[in-house]
């Protein structure tokens, strides 16, 4: 008679490790999309070099960081006034009220936030049409408080009419690398932002100097260092959440995107 009232089955212990080694595998479909995306960090890791290439998907990133900043804002019972895009000095923000220690970090952590999702839809191509449609609706609210600003006019119209050739064409399959592509461009754009403002070269007048004025400790460097790695954490969990969601391959990918919301 066994000791235990139950028995202890290797089998079913280690079960639960195969299944996630199993899931978190990446097929040959997703071992194409994680090439994809690792060119595509290396191009924005060389972004000086490609500077004017990048130029409106850079723009976009900044507008994304800035509507970050307003939502929070809103979250937070601000009153937010206007974004501005500015070719040269990137963007700001301007709203009254809200709670600064929230409102500031969102800019950096909304953007990567934004980046990763965007990623893990990036190994689907239905997952990136609703994430369109998602884009959409935020683009519109941008444009909303950034009424003033033609680059953001520009820069939204052109993304817009980039998204909609693209998911009319070939399956959708090129949209699904163009959401992949935003992704990673909003999340390592982030990462090289924060780097570059507060760890090389330590703007005075950054996100990260501001809050550490706020909070009233550790220093720019340490909460860049920290918001850095946050970054880096939602980006490998895009790519995680993106390899173990979306196991379709490219055939059955092309078949549901053609009975989705169209993209022959």
């Amino acid at each position: 008679m066994s000791p235990l009232p139950y028995d202890l089955d290797p089998e079913l212990y280690y079960f639960p490790r195969r299944a996630a080694a199993d899931v978190l595998t990446p097929n040959d479909t997703q071992k194409v999309t994680l090439i994809v995306a690792a060119c595509y960090v290396v191009a924005i890791a060389i972004l000086p070099y490609l500077e004017e290439l990048l130029y409106p998907f850079k723009l976009l990133t900044v507008g994304m960081h800035e509507m970050s900043h307003a939502i929070a804002g809103v979250l937070t019972c601000a009153s937010v006034e206007q974004i501005t895009l500015d070719p040269h000095e990137g963007g700001s923000t301007r709203m009254r009220g809200g709670i600064p220690a929230i409102t500031l970090p969102a800019g950096y952590l909304g953007s990567s936030f934004i980046g990763a999702c965007l990623i893990a839809c990036g190994f689907d191509t239905d997952a990136s049409k609703v994430a369109c449609l998602v884009l959409a609706f935020f683009w519109i609210l941008t444009l909303w408080w950034a009424r003033r600003s033609w680059i953001a006019f520009a820069t939204i119209a052109l993304m817009a009419a980039l998204v909609i050739i693209c998911w009319l064409v070939a399956h959708s399959v090129a949209l699904r690398f163009l959401v992949l592509f935003i992704g990673v461009m909003s999340c390592f754009y982030a990462i090289w932002d924060i780097v570059d403002d507060t760890l090389a070269r330590k703007v005075n007048t950054s996100d990260a100097s501001e809050y550490a004025n706020i909070i009233g400790c550790c220093g720019s460097r340490f909460w860049g260092a920290f918001w850095l790695i946050i970054a880096c954490c939602f980006f490998v969990a895009g790519i995680l959440v993106g390899i173990a969601a979306f196991k379709d391959d490219w055939h059955t990918q092309a078949e549901k995107a053609d009975n989705f919301l169209g993209g022959k």
